[in-house]
């Protein structure tokens, strides 16, 4: 077998997904975007497996699919937009969604459940996670937008209970006029 068609097409998936995964990565996960400009990277560290994504439109959608026979104990998404007006993870029975206030100068997150945006979530929900803004210099930030940094969330367990085989992750920046 000629293994130079195998190297193309490897090569080639690699770009449509627009997935890099970290050094000390195993490519557990298949992972498809909407966009071609959008990037996931995968690093799995001691305690957790990081998802890193990357979306210059800011506007998009991303499919984590397992590989393996579980997901990891510990998943974090690593967002690197500008601000995060819409998020939202669904493992096609249970959607999480959430919001990160732009329009002063302190956070406030909106997390709720499926279509139920009147009634947000509170630390006491399995559902529950926490949004961190970390800026460009690694520090906390305060304000959005963002320059050059991300929103970070570590999924609540509760998302992979029956331990589904996707996930779909879809994220708004800003809204557009």
């Amino acid at each position: 077998m000629n293994p130079i068609p195998l190297l193309v097409a490897s090569a080639f998936l690699g770009i449509t997904c627009g997935v890099t995964l970290g050094e000390d990565s195993s490519p557990d996960f298949e992972i498809t975007t909407q966009r071609k400009t959008d990037n996931v990277e995968v690093e799995v560290e001691k305690d957790k497996t990081v998802f890193t994504v990357s979306s210059p439109f800011g506007i998009s959608q991303s499919v984590i699919k397992r590989i393996e026979e579980k997901w990891p104990d510990a998943v974090v998404l690593r967002l690197r937009l500008d601000g995060l007006e819409s998020f939202r993870v669904s493992n096609g029975k249970v959607t999480i969604n959430a919001a990160v206030s732009s329009n002063d100068n302190k956070q406030r997150v909106r997390v709720w459940k499926n279509s139920q945006e009147g009634s947000p979530l509170d630390s006491g929900s399995p559902y529950w996670m926490e949004i961190g803004m970390i800026g460009g210099d690694g520090q906390k930030a305060q304000r959005i937008p963002l320059k050059k940094g991300y929103f970070e969330m570590q999924l609540p367990k509760a998302i992979f209970d029956g331990n589904p085989k996707s996930l779909t992750v879809n994220w708004i920046d800003f809204y557009r006029n």
